[in-house]
């Protein structure tokens, strides 16, 4: 899984971000890129459109949804989505909220940015990390700047 969290894990609100970091931005790019990503609708519809150089898996319970793009593929569960993948080194779950809390036990790592700040408005969290299932195994931090309204950590989190 690949998330930006704040550090209550107000993930966004009204299916947007709460920040705009571009480096994290371009380490979800450099990351994901080349793989497929796994998400729900609701996160397929905040981009204007697909992202380059990545299949698309969307989850959604609507039956008759449909996308006209060739890098994406609609399917109506979390196991039906990681049956299409089950053959790919790595693939990446990146949100919203609902399909990290269903990817939580499924996962193996977790490349999570922690947003230093708070964000009281937020409707959308990243389900907490249990650290006895968890181990921290790398942080970077990157503070704020002229580009970076907030600090951040990026964080790597492997099942134990």
């Amino acid at each position: 899984m690949i998330a930006a969290a704040a550090e209550d894990n107000a993930l966004g609100k009204d299916n947007d971000l709460l920040w705009h970091l571009p480096d994290d931005f371009k380490r979800f790019k450099s990351l994901t890129s080349g793989h497929t990503i796994i998400m729900g609708r609701k996160t397929y519809e905040s981009f204007p459109k697909p992202l380059p150089n990545r299949k698309h898996v969307i989850i959604t319970r609507d039956k008759n949804y449909t996308v006209d793009y060739d890098a994406c593929v609609v399917v109506h569960s979390l196991p039906e989505a990681l049956e299409l993948v089950k053959d790919e080194p790595l693939s990446f779950v990146i949100g919203g909220g609902e399909i990290y809390k269903l990817g939580m036990e499924l996962a193996n790592k977790i490349e999570l940015t922690r947003v230093h700040g708070s964000f009281e408005d937020a409707d959308t969290f990243f389900p907490e990390i249990d650290e006895t299932i968890w181990e921290l195994a790398t942080e970077q931090y990157h503070p704020k700047d002229e580009k970076h309204k907030y600090a951040f950590t990026y964080l790597t989190y492997l099942k134990i």
